[in-house]
Parts: C-alpha cells; sequence; structure tokens
C-alpha cells in the first residue's frame, strides 16, 4: 500500500495534466453567452461522460495483450474499419489541435510585442522556436516542459490568489442553458485524456484499482480547475467582451487584459496563456512526431526527423496564416468530431463489442450499465456532433 499510494496519486496527476491545456483559454469565450450556471452543469456533464468512456478504455485494456495502444485495440475489437478509422482520426484530432496552438501562439506573440511585429511573421515564429524543441528530442522536450508546467501552476495559483478580488458577481448572474451547449465541442477537447489511459495502465503494472483511482481523480481535477477559472474570467470580464472575443476568434485572455489594463493580474493571465498553449503545443506534436514515425516507418534520424518535423509544422503554418483567427473553430472541430469520435465513441464501440459480441469477462466490467447506458453515451456523442455540424453550417 504504501508503494501503491504514490502510484496512483501519480497516475491521477498523469490524467489531470493530460486534460488541461490550452482548451481553458477558449472556455469562458464559449461559454460567456449562456452564463456561469449553465457552465457549471455543463462542465458538470462532461467531466461524467470522460470519466465514463475513461473507465471503458481501461475495461478494453484488461482484454488486450500488455502494450497495446488505442490503435491495436480497435484493430482487435473493430476490425479493419477500427484499425484505419483510429488512424484516420488520430491524424485528423492532432492536426486540428496543431493549427489550433500555432493560431493561439502567433497571436501571443503578436500581442506580446504590442501588434509591432506583423502577425504574418508571429505565426511561423511560434512554430519555429517551439517546434525546435521536438526537433532536439524528447530530453529537451522533457526539460522544457517542465519548467512552463511549473510556470503554469505557479501563474494560475497566483491569479486564482489575486484575480478573485476583481470579480464583480453580477456579470454572474445572467442565464441561458440553450447557448451553453454551444461548448460542448470545445468541452470535449478540455475533458480528453483517455488516449494515455493504455500508456498509464502500463505505468501502474495493469492493476484495474489503482487506474480507476487515477481515473476517478485525475478527471475530476480539470473539472474542479475549470470550474474557478470560469469563475474569476466571466466575473472579471463582462459579458459584452467575451462575446465579441468569441465573435473575433480571440482566447479569453484578449478581454481580459484589455479588462485589467495595466495591472499584473492581467499580465498573469497573460502568461498563463502562454504556458498552457505552449504545454499543450509541445505534448500535441511530440505525439504527432512518434506516431507518423511509426506508422510511416521513418528513423527520427538526421534529415529524415527534420522532414517529419516539416511535415508537422507546415500545414498548420500555412492553414492559420489563411485564416488567423481560427483558434476558437480549430478547437472546436479538434473536440466536436475528433475527440467525440476517437475518444468518445470508439471506447462505446469496443465495450459494446467486447461485452456482447466477443463474451469477454464480465470480472472486468468497469462501469454498470449495461447496454442502456452505452448507447445514452453513444446518443451524447451524436448530440454533440450534431451541435458541432450545426455551428460549422452557421
Amino acid at each position: 500500500m504504501k508503494l501503491s499510494l504514490p502510484k496512483s496519486l501519480g497516475g491521477a496527476l498523469i490524467v489531470g495534466g493530460t486534460s488541461i491545456g490550452a482548451g481553458m483559454l477558449a472556455l469562458p469565450v464559449i461559454t460567456s453567452l449562456g452564463g456561469f450556471l449553465p457552465a457549471c452543469i455543463i462542465y458538470l456533464i462532461c467531466w461524467l461522460f470522460s470519466l465514463s468512456t475513461g473507465l471503458l478504455l481501461l475495461e478494453v485494456c484488461q482484454w488486450m495483450p500488455e502494450n497495446a495502444n488505442l490503435a491495436t485495440m480497435a484493430t482487435q475489437l473493430l476490425g479493419p474499419f477500427g484499425k484505419y478509422a483510429s488512424w484516420v482520426l488520430y491524424i485528423f484530432l492532432f492536426y486540428t489541435l496543431s493549427i489550433a496552438y500555432t493560431a493561439g501562439g502567433g497571436g501571443f506573440i503578436f500581442n506580446f510585442f504590442g501588434g509591432h511585429i506583423p502577425l504574418f511573421v508571429c505565426i511561423p515564429l511560434f512554430a519555429l522556436i517551439f517546434g525546435s524543441f521536438i526537433y532536439l528530442g524528447t530530453k529537451v522536450v522533457d526539460r522544457a516542459n517542465s519548467v512552463l508546467m511549473t510556470g503554469l501552476i505557479v501563474t494560475y495559483i497566483l491569479f486564482v490568489i489575486f484575480g478573485a478580488r476583481y470579480v464583480n458577481t453580477a456579470n454572474l448572474t445572467h442565464s441561458h442553458f440553450g447557448y451553453s451547449l454551444l461548448a460542448l465541442p470545445v468541452m470535449f477537447t478540455s475533458f480528453s485524456y483517455q488516449g494515455v489511459i493504455p500508456s498509464l495502465n502500463a505505468y501502474l503494472d495493469h492493476n484495474p484499482k489503482l487506474m480507476r483511482r487515477a481515473i476517478i481523480f485525475g478527471s475530476a481535477i480539470p473539472f474542479a480547475t475549470y470550474i474557478i477559472w470560469e469563475y474569476l474570467i466571466l466575473g472579471i470580464v463582462s459579458p459584452e467582451a467575451l462575446i465579441a472575443a468569441k465573435e473575433a476568434g480571440q482566447s479569453a485572455v484578449v478581454p481580459l487584459s484589455e479588462e485589467l489594463r495595466g495591472s499584473h493580474i492581467g499580465a498573469l493571465g497573460q502568461f498563463f496563456s502562454f504556458f498552457a498553449l505552449t504545454t499543450s503545443f509541445l505534448g500535441v506534436t511530440l505525439g504527432l512526431l512518434d506516431f507518423l514515425s511509426d506508422s510511416l516507418e521513418i528513423k527520427k534520424e538526421g534529415w529524415r526527423k527534420l522532414a517529419l518535423c516539416l511535415l508537422i509544422f507546415v500545414p498548420p503554418v500555412i492553414v492559420v496564416w489563411t485564416n488567423p483567427s481560427i483558434f476558437l473553430t480549430a478547437l472546436g472541430v479538434a473536440g466536436g468530431v475528433g475527440c467525440a469520435l476517437l475518444l468518445g465513441l470508439m471506447p462505446i464501440l469496443m465495450v459494446w463489442v467486447g461485452r456482447y459480441r466477443r463474451h469477454f469477462s464480465h470480472l472486468h466490467i468497469q462501469l454498470r450499465g449495461g447496454k442502456p447506458l452505452l448507447i445514452i453515451l453513444a446518443t451524447f456523442v451524436a448530440l454533440e456532433l450534431g451541435i458541432e455540424l450545426l455551428q460549422e453550417i452557421l
């Protein structure tokens, strides 16, 4: 027990850290039309969904051989369709996230220098600076990420402590639940951690009890973090300013900085934005590098590694050049399509096949409720996909 407690805590932090990222910069903007209370309800629903699908994926892990990844699981249970669907969705998700973070990072550099550097220069500059860490290797990324994560935690804590005094509770009173549903696609991105479960299962020695603790407590970390962040941003920034930011495709930090111009709280918000963007960017692009190297059978050495890096960073830069305000849209598409299908629907389908077609042992069941609950979860995915499709059409 003495050895398992720190490991389960470490596992919970991995789950929480995987979820928390640049998505939270968009959440107050996306939820501003609906108001604080409806946003909290949607947060709760999304947390319960992410918790459920995480436990379903844990169940799938118990059926699979050691070190099986998500693509292997999909192939074993869903056949060739699962194999190619998981591959396509993985590429789609990671590229759309890279586009979103490149747009946000380029915008941060532009705002940091007061607009003196043209935006079309700031966009590739962000990709070049932090993409070079990816080229230099995992050890460099690990060290840089440790520094950036420390900055993320410190600036968030300081922002909570010093920002509470600026909250105007009158900003939190308006409520429209229907508008809050529009935030579902971005929330799917912000609560996504399921892809790390196969690796976490190996880290926790394939112990289902430790895994359950890590998933339950780890997924609760972003839920609590987002509620506090939502309270502060919606309380400090006027609804009109947040709505204007949404229409301009900006993150929540832009109206926050304007609201608290010259204040150290505004500066804290900007630095938090920087740390959230860069840690997310490094994590996503490093994962994409490994995935492309493995899938295309290209060694991460010399000019081959440089070619892989160009394949990763050039397309997002080109897309953001054509639409610099794509940050919110890309996050919505990533969550509304990529996360919803790959990390939401696919675990549901795999468990359905494993339980009711392959008749795997029910001793490994991690989420009770049977077919009715699986149908409810799949219906929720369909609802979220419908909302994302409707937003894109409109």
